[in-house]
């Protein structure tokens, strides 16, 4: 990655995140929203807050930037709006896992794979 080149930049307090997996284990920050994009899920949003003294800023970032953390299964259909569909792609606070056999259902196991580590971190720093 080049010297000017860093994953993201706090817009409110100019805290700089080298490496998205500085990012994701930043203790100060905390994982508080994901908004689909249903046409194109890479471009779903999942929102920070920096928890840092005088800051707490939001901080949003595409899904695509977090593929790459992922492994699992992908399902090709879209159960959006289905009887199986927990309706949790319409909810932006809502962070829980997804049980539907959906295209979507990827992003929420990210999500949990950015608590996971954000948990794990919080521990160590305590």
């Amino acid at each position: 990655m080049p010297e000017d080149k860093c994953f993201k930049i706090c817009s409110m307090c100019s805290t700089k995140w080298e490496t998205r997996d500085d990012f994701i284990s930043d203790p100060l920050l905390f994982i508080n929203g994901y908004q689909a994009h249903f046409e194109r899920l890479g471009q779903s949003l999942f929102y920070f807050t920096h928890q840092k003294e005088g800051c707490f800023s939001t901080i949003a970032i595409k899904a695509k930037e977090f593929l790459s953390l992922y492994s699992g299964k992908k399902y090709k259909e879209r159960r959006t709006n289905k009887e199986d569909c927990p309706q949790y792609c319409f909810e932006k606070e809502q962070l829980d896992r997804c049980d539907a056999f959906c295209e979507c259902a990827f992003n929420r196991e990210i999500i949990e794979i950015i608590k996971t580590n954000q948990n794990n971190n919080k521990l160590l720093k305590n």
